[in-house]
């Protein structure tokens, strides 16, 4: 059976799968990043982890995987296949393409793992059908995918969708990108963990037990919650000024409350809303595994794009 191999690379953990015609899913799989060992000991786990990969499709369907496709955090250079910069791996310049590329032999994609996980909810999860869809995940940070017409826009430098470092508090908390008071030190998943944590002295709660606490009606949860709403509310209009999406799709660790964050948040973006256009607001559908099907896709798309060029000449 003719198939892709896919991988999502995050911090701690790596997720893969192989993948047949029409996103048919056939093995999934994971392991550790390892990054406690340092950059160049990630680089080899992955192309170690792909390779066994590889020899599974052989011997369960009797050919080598026709393509792969790789999601990986930080700054990516998609165009020519170089994961630039992790904070969170430590690598810098990697040409990953190229060395997965060798080590397979087969044609390789590398994508950003957020632009990627977006391309996969767009395509196949709660975008299905949109043509024109943000994907916002609310996490350790806030990222963003820009869909337009089945892709992902990656901009010119490959810094498209970063809404986390949208200002939206003038002068407000420092973040490590330089500026002050940028949206994902308040709406984040981490965030609300770390003022929940604070408000209610338990220095290992997190965003979900403040949800709860806000159903449960503590005031301090409440206050915390509708904070963060606020703020995630003002940076999402200046998204949608911008880029005018038919879907808005929020997922990440944060979504995971459902409609302790939808309703108000939706009754927030449609407060702040004048001339624009208000877009659906949906959940992610695809959760976790979002980053490694939209791996599956990129290589999947970089397939029948050799196939038409072969046909064509």
């Amino acid at each position: 059976m003719r198939h892709v191999i896919a991988l999502d690379v995050g911090g701690t953990g790596m997720k893969a799968a192989l993948i047949g015609p029409e996103g048919r899913l056939l093995h999934r799989t994971r392991r550790a990043t390892g990054r406690e060992h340092g950059p160049d000991a990630v680089v080899e786990g992955i192309l170690d982890f792909a390779a066994d990969l590889l020899s599974y499709g052989i011997e369960q369907y009797g050919e080598p995987a026709s393509a792969a496709g790789l999601a990986v955090p930080g700054i990516v250079d998609e165009e020519r296949g170089i994961a630039a910069y992790s904070a969170n791996l430590g690598w810098r310049d990697v040409p990953l393409r190229d060395l997965l590329a060798e080590k397979l032999g087969c044609p390789v994609a590398l994508g950003h793992d957020v632009r990627t996980g977006g391309l996969a909810e767009g395509r196949i999860g709660a975008g299905r059908g949109a043509d024109r869809f943000l994907f916002v995940p609310l996490g350790t940070g806030i990222a963003g995918a820009i869909g337009i017409g089945g892709r992902v826009e990656a901009g010119a430098h490959g810094f498209a969708g970063e809404i986390g470092h949208i200002v939206v508090r003038p002068e407000g908390a420092a973040c490590p990108c330089g500026q002050r008071g940028c949206l994902e030190r308040y709406a984040s998943a981490a965030a609300v963990s770390e003022a929940w944590a604070a408000a209610c002295g338990t220095p290992e709660a997190d965003a979900a037990d403040c949800a709860k606490a806000v159903v449960s009606g503590d005031p301090n949860a409440v206050r915390i919650w509708q904070e963060a709403i606020d703020t995630l509310a003002d940076g999402l209009l200046t998204a949608l000024t911008l880029l005018d999406p038919r879907t808005l799709i929020i997922g990440g660790g944060l979504a995971e409350a459902g409609e302790t964050l939808f309703t108000p948040l939706r009754d927030a973006v449609r407060e702040r809303i004048t001339f624009q256009k208000l877009p659906s607001i949906v959940p992610a559908a695809l959760g976790d595994t979002a980053g490694c099907l939209g791996a599956g896709l990129l290589a999947w798309d970089l397939l029948n794009s050799t196939d038409r060029t072969e046909v064509t000449t």
